[in-house]
């Protein structure tokens, strides 16, 4: 059966958890803004849990009157939109999986639910929070319903980006054709255990809201920008075969320097967004100019920055890169106050410098303008939470 009921008070209930993912390859701009179907196909890195996961609890009863949601703890609106569409979605593969009948063992599907979801990261620090959140909502929902069946389609009703959420590794957003979306959907590159030795590091410098929503940008993006339908007709189909290549080769020059590039270009495209949008802020250039002195000083890639809808830097590096480049970012940034908090996540190395690289490298240092790093590395897609200790939901169906 699909969710073992919680014998006397007949509640049934499901608790998963998800990934942030973060693209190389740019998505933005939708040619269908109800279904979610984007103008360019993706490709994204999908982060670890240990460091950034979203859980969420979907349970079900005879005895709830009405659909519930807490976000973070908060009661939040389950109309929303975004997820109604994947409730009816949820709810619809399995009345197809059902052939229509009322499976006497299976949930019913009036039950009312309650969902309940926390991150364990700030949700307000610009990291990719719909994404983990949506493909947390929709993995939930299908076990609390026993489907099993491509659910990135799904997810991407919630957020686009969110149908990459759905797999661990290395993952594509196919574009697809068909106005109906039904070829719109995720496909795993290469799982995570592919490339061990690649590390991220995200640099955050600001938990601010950013300025303008993706939602609303990106489709001002699509109505005003030359250059955005230029990208996604021309540029963004040879990139993601090369990226997909580098991926397959383990490259790391020609994944770093084609993640940067694209990430540059979606940025130029919301400064050709009329009027123009700014995500990056002074300490996003700085840390870009810095990436650069690195690599300059090294002779080649050995960091590679990427950025989204916000000022926040996810620098990719392979394993052996990682201390020292964590030392340069600490004495062009010296933390302000939380000296001893400023690393985060997966350990980090202490490293010395060579008087030549903190010359070549760390020029006007800046204090307080990162206000920490997070550790992390690629992880698997989302996961059953068995033990029943960690459901977010109690017996009653309420936090």
């Amino acid at each position: 059966v699909a969710a073992a009921m919680a014998a006397e008070r007949g509640v049934a209930m499901a608790t998963c958890t998800a990934p942030v993912n973060i693209a190389v390859i740019k998505y933005w701009g939708k040619r269908d803004t109800d279904l979610i179907l984007p103008i360019n196909s993706s490709l994204s890195v999908t982060l670890h849990q240990d460091q950034l996961k979203t859980i969420t609890t979907a349970a079900a009863s005879r005895d709830f009157t009405e659909d519930r949601l807490w976000l973070n703890g908060k009661e939040a609106d389950v109309g929303h939109p975004r997820v109604q569409a994947c409730l009816r979605e949820v709810r619809r593969l399995a009345r197809k999986r059902r052939g229509g009948g009322e499976d006497t063992a299976a949930l019913s599907l009036s039950y009312k639910i309650h969902i309940a979801s926390e991150n364990n990261f700030p949700t307000a620090a610009g990291l990719a929070s719909s994404a983990a959140g949506y493909a947390c909502l929709v993995s939930a929902l299908a076990r609390l319903y026993g489907l099993e069946e491509e659910l990135s389609e799904v997810a991407r009703r919630g957020s686009g980006s969110a149908c990459r959420s759905m797999f661990g590794g290395f993952v594509q957003w196919q574009r697809g054709d068909r106005p109906d979306g039904t070829d719109s959907l995720a496909l795993q590159v290469a799982p995570e255990t592919h490339w061990p030795e690649l590390r991220v590091l995200v640099l955050v410098v600001s938990g601010e809201k950013k300025p303008v929503a993706s939602t609303a940008g990106m489709q001002t993006s699509v109505e005003t920008s030359p250059l955005l339908k230029h990208r996604a007709e021309v540029v963004v189909p040879e990139r993601l075969a090369q990226m997909m290549q580098h991926i397959r080769d383990r490259d790391f020059e020609g994944f770093g320097q084609l993640a940067m590039r694209d990430s540059n270009q979606f940025h130029a495209t919301c400064l050709d967004t009329f009027p123009p949008i700014f995500y990056l802020t002074d300490v996003s250039r700085q840390i870009i100019a810095l990436a650069h002195r690195y690599n300059a000083h090294h002779g080649h890639t050995k960091v590679a920055y990427t950025f989204d809808a916000g000022p926040n830097a996810v620098i990719f590096a392979l394993a052996d890169t990682v201390a020292e480049f964590v030392e340069v970012v600490r004495r062009s940034f010296p933390p302000a106050t939380n000296g001893d908090q400023f690393v985060r996540g997966l350990p980090v190395g202490s490293a010395a410098l060579s008087p030549e690289l903190a010359a070549a490298v760390v020029t006007e240092p800046v204090p307080g303008a990162v206000q920490y790093i997070l550790h992390t590395k690629p992880g698997p897609g989302p996961q059953l939470v068995d033990d029943p200790s960690q459901h977010l939901l109690g017996a009653d169906g309420l936090p």
